[in-house]
């Protein structure tokens, strides 16, 4: 598995990506549609959001951003397509910290899918509070925050 830059060009791919991602949940249409907008990159975005991809055998897996500049981030979107769960995550997660340390964060914060609260957990991160979400009117996300491995 390879883990690249994402390219302008994959901004609609990445897009419908995080709409499977967010579907795996059991959300209604009606649920994903009043989520499109936010879970849609845009080509701008993919640079500026320092977005990365998993890909396997030219196939797209997975993909991460980490936005915001230090020394407070965001890991704003991690997504993984449904068929390639296992250890995908994973992999984006660790590589969004590397990028993180890199720059200079020293943490990262996560507005997190409520069902995905367990893996930020077993990641490392910790539960700060709640955001609210930016698809849903009076929907809470969980917030939690985690610092890059070398960070003191």
């Amino acid at each position: 598995m390879l883990i690249r830059a994402a390219r302008p060009e994959e901004a609609a791919i990445l897009s419908e990506l995080a709409l499977r991602s967010k579907g795996r949940w059991g959300y209604d249409k009606e649920f994903l549609e009043k989520s499109r907008e936010e879970l849609t990159l845009q080509p701008g975005d993919i640079e500026q959001r320092r977005t990365a991809v998993a890909e396997h055998q030219g196939h797209v897996l997975g993909f991460v951003t980490v936005q915001d500049d230090p020394p407070n981030g965001e890991l704003g979107m991690l997504s993984v397509d449904p068929p390639a769960i296992g250890g995908v995550g994973r992999l984006l997660f660790e590589h969004a910290l590397a990028v993180a340390e890199a720059i200079g964060f020293k943490q990262l914060k996560v507005g997190a899918e409520p069902h995905a609260e367990a893996f930020y957990r077993a990641m490392g991160a910790t539960r700060i509070g709640t955001v609210p979400s930016g698809s849903i009117p009076g929907r809470e996300l969980p917030l939690m925050t985690i610092a890059p491995p070398h960070t003191p």
